[in-house]
């Protein structure tokens, strides 16, 4: 949940209602504010703002008002000529489909992008790196899209596998092998059989990596390194999933590209030598053909 979700429902005193109601009002001039003057501009205390704070799941004002303002900060940039639940309208050519969806894919990838952060980004890294196997786990809409993440790591030799059988999930989870880092991916990480297999790997002390919504939701509580995703879309009242796979792809290209450079020129040779060995596709394109002294 968002934190101005949570300040919608949250149930608040009279006066840190009226707090609240100005947080809501006017989130871009909290980083002009002290929490003196914003006490202050409401006929409050900043003890107020402190309690508010801790309603909310912060430790205290600060954290809390930095929260927020990243939160908005997402929620108003990308997206902004174009509505990721109806991306096209009926009476659209098919021109204006295609210009319209290409605008959506590019700001779904610098929504992502503006996303991940180094640290993040690193740690996951490492996590798969170190790791024997790597075990996904994801919803039915999300179940086939870790597929091709699944086949370029393994031709890499980082062995990979997807949880792929409705109702296998629970017993691959408590059979993981010793080494194994789990990749759980769930929009809203919310859903029982998510929560369900993300308590069984923390407690077989498996490491994950859980790929979800922004805002405070299960999975990104209970996972060992989040990594968001792009957070636009309803649930159902939509055209398609076009953001959330997107997204999820975008992420998983990120994390093989960064795996394959740490060891960039032996996987490289690696790729082209078996390649060469594998692959007896004939092509009358110049830009495919193969250069045979490689």
């Amino acid at each position: 949940m968002l934190i101005r979700e949570k300040m919608e429902t949250i149930k608040f005193s009279p006066a840190e209602k009226e707090v609240v109601d100005y947080l809501l009002r006017y989130p871009e001039v909290l980083d002009q504010k002290t929490m003196q003057e914003i006490a202050a501009e409401t006929y409050t205390q900043p003890s107020t703002l402190i309690r508010i704070a801790k309603k909310l799941g912060f430790d205290g004002w600060v954290e809390c008002k930095k929260a927020y303002q990243e939160e908005h900060d997402y929620l108003t940039r990308n997206f902004v000529n174009i509505d990721a639940n109806l991306p096209f309208e009926a009476s659209d050519s098919i021109m204006t489909i295609s210009n319209k969806m290409a605008s959506l894919g590019q700001s779904t990838i610098e929504d992502t992008l503006s996303l991940i952060h180094h640290d993040t980004l690193q740690q996951a890294k490492q996590m798969l790196l170190k790791a024997k196997h790597i075990q996904i786990f994801a919803n039915n809409a999300n179940m086939l899209i870790p597929q091709d993440f699944a086949l370029k790591m393994n031709r890499i030799k980082h062995h990979t596998a997807v949880s792929t059988i409705k109702g296998e999930d629970v017993y691959t989870a408590y059979t993981c092998p010793e080494g194994t880092c789990a990749i759980l991916i769930s929009y809203t990480g919310e859903s029982y059989a998510m929560k369900q297999i993300a308590n069984i790997l923390k407690s077989e002390g498996i490491p994950t990596i859980g790929i979800t919504s922004i805002g405070d939701n299960y999975l990104s509580r209970v996972v060992d390194c989040y990594l968001p995703i792009t957070t636009r879309e309803k649930l159902y009242s939509k055209i398609g999933n076009f953001t959330i796979n997107l997204s999820i792809i975008y992420l998983l290209d990120v994390l093989y590209a960064v795996v394959f450079a740490e060891n960039y020129e032996k996987n490289l040779s690696h790729l082209i030598r078996i390649g060469k060995i594998a692959d007896k596709r004939k092509t009358s394109s110049d830009i495919m053909q193969e250069d045979n002294g490689v």
